[in-house]
């Protein structure tokens, strides 16, 4: 019998095993993740951004464990040897239509509390020569990393507090009974008396399983990018981003320098035919049937199917995704680009087709299920660890024993 199990090894699932295995050493912990290695999906397939938290809502969770947690995570590789940078980033307004939300995005970063600064074309220059642009703003806490290193440290960590890590373990039923939680694996049965969903792609058909009523579905939106070759990194000081569409709930294509050197630009948005589904002929029947039978989806479809189509537009034509980029780079051509690989957000959606744009936890009976942790969930996965431990010690009274 495990005191706590986690399901999903990716950054959040691990930062909440490693917050857990501190909080409360006398505890036996147990992490279960059905790939081979730990941080294989959104984690293993991100960007490495170290986000400051502006484009959130004020008082929201994401902006709140943004900002408290790009300091966490800048503290936590600096203690554990992990190389990073904080390299700043640059908001761009190309257009004058875009001066008006740039001007809104900055008010929202004060009122987050960050160290911004609103800068001119001669400024930008400076910053980013090779950028076109009416206005920026200079986000100087921003920064890179490989959260997939982050994310084996944090493994590294439980395991030394005594924690039990178990990989190509899938978890296929849960059975809530009154003396504990009953997990049934390809592997074998576990009992745990709580149970953490940090499941991801999957976590609503985790939460599912459980029997926990979230009114959400997990729909995947691949993000597609290329890379810039070599030769033309020098067109890319750090990190530039475009004014985000306030219609359009992403951000934008933009360009990332990562933290081995590469330059990232993108990326798209566009829908996946599986979760987990990396490439443009990747489908899955099951994946396929949830997301065309869900009202919600439908909904959002038919509010957004301009945007969806441009970028689907950009996803098939590398022209129109030249395009885009030259709107913040003007030199950039389709011969400085190679394609480079995607990743899939795990975006919840409402049966009234509204995006859930916060980070969104529901507690069951002795269950907690992270159920919208898409980014800026690397950058905040400390926090997020911290949250989940702070809702076990108000609703699992067993855990004040265990610390």
């Amino acid at each position: 019998m495990y005191d706590f199990t986690i399901v999903g090894g990716g950054i959040v699932g691990l930062s909440t095993g490693m917050a857990l295995s501190r909080h409360y050493p006398k505890a036996k912990i147990l992490i279960l993740e059905k790939e081979k290695v730990w941080a294989s999906h959104q984690t293993g397939h991100n960007s490495g951004v170290i986000h400051s938290g502006i484009y959130y809502k004020p008082g929201s969770y994401k902006a709140r464990f943004a900002r408290e947690g790009s300091q966490a995570m800048v503290n936590f590789c600096k203690i554990n040897n992990i190389q990073h940078e904080i390299c700043g980033k640059v908001i761009v307004a190309t257009k004058p239509a875009e001066l008006p939300f740039l001007e809104n995005l900055f008010q929202r970063g004060l009122q987050n509390g960050l160290n911004i600064k609103k800068i001119g074309p001669g400024e930008l220059k400076e910053i980013e020569p090779h950028v076109n642009g009416l206005a920026g703003i200079r986000v100087a806490n921003a920064g890179i990393v490989n959260y997939k290193q982050v994310a084996e440290v944090f493994a590294s960590i439980i395991e030394k507090n005594g924690g039990e890590l178990l990989l190509n373990t899938k978890v296929e039923n849960i059975v809530n009974k009154a003396d504990g939680i009953e997990i049934e694996s390809n592997r074998g049965s576990f009992r745990t008396h709580f149970l953490i969903n940090c499941a991801g792609l999957q976590s609503d058909r985790i939460a599912k399983l459980e029997k926990v009523e979230t009114d959400i579905k997990i729909i995947p939106f691949r993000g597609e990018y290329y890379e810039l070759k070599p030769e033309k990194r020098y067109l890319v000081k750090n990190l530039i981003y475009p004014v985000p569409d306030p219609n359009f709930p992403f951000l934008g294509v933009h360009f990332t320098r990562m933290i081995d050197g590469r330059v990232d630009a993108g990326p798209n948005a566009v829908l996946s035919f599986k979760r987990e589904g990396y490439f443009k002929t990747d489908f899955d029947l099951q994946d396929f049937i949830d997301i065309m039978t869900y009202s919600g989806f439908w909904k959002i479809a038919s509010k957004y199917w301009k945007n969806g189509l441009e970028e689907m537009v950009r996803s098939f034509s590398k022209t129109a995704f030249v395009r885009s980029l030259q709107e913040l780079i003007p030199e950039i051509s389709a011969s400085d680009l190679e394609t480079a690989p995607a990743g899939v957000r795990a975006q919840a959606l409402k049966s009234d087709g509204t995006m859930v744009d916060d980070f969104h936890i529901v507690s069951g009976r002795n269950t907690i299920h992270v159920c919208n942790a898409p980014s800026p969930a690397a950058t905040a996965s400390i926090q997020i660890g911290n949250a989940v431990v702070d809702k076990i010690s108000k609703q699992f009274p067993r855990a004040e024993q265990l610390a």
